[in-house]
């Protein structure tokens, strides 16, 4: 490096050309990055298989897949809370601008780094595993920051799903895979996959449920089932998206109340106005 020299590095990965330029990073946890700048190839496409499968998030199994496979969820911050409790403890009996508490910042740091690599690492190899495995894949649109509102918070940021759901996103892409996010008002978990009835409002203790028409559910494999049959609505034959774009409201009917407001996207059977002419 200039005006360094030699420096020793722990490569994560080889480098696929000769880099451009390097940046060097460090974090709060005191731990040093090169980020090199580098020309790649195109990406590698996977050989295709038949299988799609449908994903439903959650906290107490981390994924559970519309094939009956359910991922126990591994709690990262959970398990470390303990350690991480007693660094916290340690840091606020440290005098404020000693060098004893300049060191118990960097401990609590790379206690949460630890964490969080740990949840990173596992999260890559299982959203690898899935996308090798699969030719589609579908997962709900989550709402992870209203989540994060709830008395939940804690064991929702501890899950990851928007991290999760972002490199299932990112490498369907690289290996021509399809990815595809379902409509959050999905209701997946009280509609019977098997007759389509959307029955009533089912408590969070509430694991199994009778459908009227005979059918018993086991509530997370129904909606990753019901939210893989939604997945593949939107898409045809092609793997194109069918679903149209939006269409701009008439000046009329433009408003700017937020309970006023309507979605405007058209619908098979529905026309939608533009400017005074019905548009199919």
């Amino acid at each position: 490096m200039p005006k360094i020299g030699d420096v020793a590095v722990r490569w994560s990965r080889g480098l696929p050309s000769d880099p451009t330029s390097v940046t060097v990073v460090k974090d709060t946890a005191g731990r040093y990055f090169a980020s090199f700048v580098v020309t790649i190839g195109e990406d590698e496409t996977l050989p295709p298989v038949d299988s799609e499968i449908g994903i439903d998030l959650g906290l107490t199994h981390f994924a559970v897949m519309s094939d009956g496979t359910k991922v126990t969820a591994p709690k990262f911050l959970r398990r470390a809370a303990r350690k991480l409790k007693r660094l916290q403890q340690a840091l606020s009996r440290k005098q404020r601008g000693s060098n004893r508490r300049r060191k118990a910042v960097i401990e609590v740091a790379r206690a949460h780094a630890r964490v969080a690599d740990a949840r990173r690492d596992w999260q890559h190899k299982l959203s690898t595993a899935i996308i090798r495995d699969n030719q589609a894949v579908y997962v709900e649109d989550l709402c992870v920051v209203g989540l994060g509102r709830t008395r939940l918070a804690k064991s929702v940021h501890d899950a990851g799903w928007a991290a999760f759901t972002g490199m299932l996103e990112y490498k369907a892409q690289r290996y021509g895979r399809v990815f595809a996010r379902v409509d959050r008002w999905l209701p997946s978990t009280r509609m019977c996959c098997d007759c389509g009835r959307i029955n009533e409002k089912i408590a969070l203790h509430v694991r199994e449920w009778d459908c009227p028409c005979g059918s018993h559910h086991d509530r997370d494999i129904n909606a990753a089932i019901n939210i893989k049959a939604a997945g593949q609505a939107d898409f045809n034959d092609r793997r194109a998206h069918v679903r149209p774009g939006l269409v701009p409201a008439a000046r009329s009917e433009a408003v700017t109340h937020p309970d006023a407001a309507c979605s405007t996207r058209s619908v098979e059977g529905i026309s939608v106005l533009q400017g005074g002419e019905d548009v199919n």
